[in-house]
Order: structure tokens, then sequence, then C-alpha cells
């Protein structure tokens, strides 16, 4: 009954909340516990203090969270193409 009536009524006008929920979840702190947005930045401060240059593993640590929202809000508009009642 759950997964035939109540949840497709349930979901689709919820995903928007719950992606967006998600995406700033995702900003505010990392997904994985193992890699967290401290020990990726000093890990990048690492780098940059052994040749002085710090552009670039900085850059590299800020397109790697930006490649991984990207993803998150592609995978969200996918869900929300195939529930194309959102909102409504």
């Amino acid at each position: 009954m759950w997964r035939h009536i109540i949840l497709p009524e349930a979901v689709p006008p919820m995903l928007p909340a719950l992606a967006n929920y998600l995406i700033s979840m995702f900003k505010e702190t990392p997904l994985l516990s193992a890699i967290t947005v401290l020990e990726l930045m000093n890990e990048a401060k690492i780098i940059a203090n052994t040749d002085y240059r710090y552009l670039e593993p900085m850059t590299l640590v800020g397109v790697l969270f930006l490649c991984i929202s990207l993803v998150a809000v592609v995978g969200v508009r996918l869900l929300e193409k195939r529930f194309p009642n959102l909102g409504h």
C-alpha cells in the first residue's frame, strides 16, 4: 500500500524541498566523514606551502566541491523530470 498509493502521492511535492535541503547540507557540512572541508583545505595548504603556490591547490579544492554540488543538482533535476507534477 505504501509503495503503490502513499509514496507516489507524497514524494513529488516534497522532492524540491528535500533536494534543496540536501544541497545546502552538502554546502554546510561534507557528506563524507572521511573527506572533510578542513582536511581538504589543510592538505591544499600543505601542498601550497611546499612550493609557495597557493592558487592551484585552493582552486582545485573549490572545483572539487563545485563538481560534487553540480552532480547533486543534476540528480535533483533528473528526479524533477521523473515527477513532472512537482509543486503543482
